[in-house]
């Protein structure tokens, strides 16, 4: 006989560890856009040289290169040479590269014009598609760099410019008060490098970043949230689905942790353990605990199996429920199932090294099934005088040399009737006596 074995998720997963590979993943789609961007801008700027063909063949060496880099830290990720370091690492040496260009590649190869004329070209753009590419990492911190390095590079191309060249024109550089060609011959002269506004384009490239980051670290928080509480939801399922149905603890959750009362007809099955207290008093308090854990444990597991809910542990008493609060067509039947799998369990296992055997009573009838408790406190359970009869079949099983009783009210919803007659019992607040019975 199979076991009814549950298991309950994981719930000491690593949030951070999480985390961390949703970030190696978006650092992986960084280098795919990287990589695609790449190509793009390789492209055009190799056709748009053609007339140059050194010149052009230099930047598809150059791109290429750029290409090769990224898939090498590609392929770094999440093996055993990665480290927290190298996606910077990666990021700097892109700009180094850029700026690197910027600071010694003349605007046109066949002019001869000074290197600072090379600020009036929008290779700033580029510093951003970086920026931009990097977003994809999911890192704030990473962005930041982007950001914050790129604008440092910027600024570095064009005070090696700025030395290399000398004499450089600067805003400062126009009279007070200047007439139209005053502020021409100054802006427009070969040799204007516009200081402050260098400056200003990295502090735009930096301001830029810092805003990327925060969208980023807002998105982070939120999926950190969305984590933790999942984390949490499946911790809550995990603790609770030992003891009923996912479809009930997820039910249970969504309405905050009340289900609403309701009256329905119910089969309810009461199993008791024989001879408990001499058990007790043999084992001792310590090992009769575990062999009532590894009892509830297999029997809570074929319960469920079936289509019920434990709704109590009362000392060695099981109290089990079937038709609430998720609706059962067949709950008389799944219950009497469930009844001959724990008396099979019984009969063939042991628990925590020790033999038991059990009773069982089984009814079916109106009940009111709900939230109770107070204090904070609540549990589902199920009241009427359908499990108050269930219980005394199960004592009355005793009686009759009995391990299970049936009533006549779910004798009458069994599709086959497959048990026999074995008398009659008056019960309090019922006008008639209740027919019961037995396996054949």
């Amino acid at each position: 006989m199979s076991k009814g074995k549950h298991h309950t998720p994981d719930l000491t997963s690593d949030l951070d560890q999480t985390f961390n590979q949703a970030q190696s993943a978006g650092l992986k789609l960084a280098i795919a856009g990287r990589t695609i961007s790449l190509l793009i801008l390789g492209a055009w700027l190799v056709l748009s040289r053609l007339a140059l063909p050194s010149v052009s063949l230099r930047f598809g060496i150059l791109v290429l290169l750029l290409i090769a880099l990224g898939l090498i830290h590609y392929r770094i990720i999440g093996t055993r040479w990665d480290r927290f370091w190298v996606k910077y690492l990666f990021v700097t040496i892109d700009v180094v590269i850029l700026s690197g260009l910027i600071a010694t590649q003349p605007l046109y190869q066949t002019a001869d014009l000074p290197q600072v004329m090379i600020f009036r070209s929008p290779l700033l753009t580029y510093y951003f598609i970086i920026v931009a590419v990097v977003a994809f990492s999911f890192s704030p911190r990473l962005v930041l760099w982007a950001g914050g390095i790129g604008a440092a590079g910027w600024l570095g191309a064009y005070a090696w410019v700025v030395r290399q060249d000398g004499g450089v024109l600067d805003w400062g550089d126009i009279p007070s008060n200047p007439t139209a060609q005053d502020a021409i011959s100054v802006v427009l002269n070969p040799s204007f490098g516009g200081t402050g506004s260098r400056i200003q384009e990295a502090i735009i490239l930096v301001v830029v970043s810092v805003l990327i980051a925060i969208v980023m670290k807002r998105a982070q928080n939120t999926l950190r949230d969305k984590l933790t509480a999942e984390r949490d939801r499946q911790s809550i399922t995990g603790i609770f689905g030992r003891f009923v149905p996912e479809t009930i603890v997820k039910a249970m959750i969504n309405d905050q942790g009340l289900l609403a009362p309701l009256e329905r007809e119910a089969t309810i099955l009461f199993a008791d353990v024989v001879g408990f207290t001499n058990l007790t008093e043999r084992l001792g308090p310590v090992k009769i605990v575990d062999v009532l854990n590894s009892y509830f444990d297999e029997m809570t597991g074929i319960i469920m199996e079936n289509g019920g809910i434990v709704a109590t542990f009362h000392g060695d008493a099981i109290l089990a429920i079937f038709n609430v609060p998720l609706e059962d067509p067949d709950h008389a039947e799944h219950a009497l199932k469930a009844a001959q799998a724990m008396l099979l369990c019984v009969e063939e296992d042991r628990f925590a090294e020790e033999k038991l055997s059990i009773r069982i009573g089984i009814n079916t009838g109106s009940v009111v099934a709900g939230n109770v408790g107070g204090g904070g406190r609540q549990s589902y359970t199920v009241y009427g005088d359908a499990v108050n009869l269930a219980a005394r079949l199960e004592a009355l099983a005793k009686e009759k040399g009995q391990s299970l009783l049936i009533s006549g009210h779910t004798h009458k919803k069994l599709p086959q009737k497959r048990l026999h007659l074995l008398g009659e019992t008056t019960v309090r607040g019922q006008s008639q006596p209740v027919e019961f019975y037995g396996l054949k």
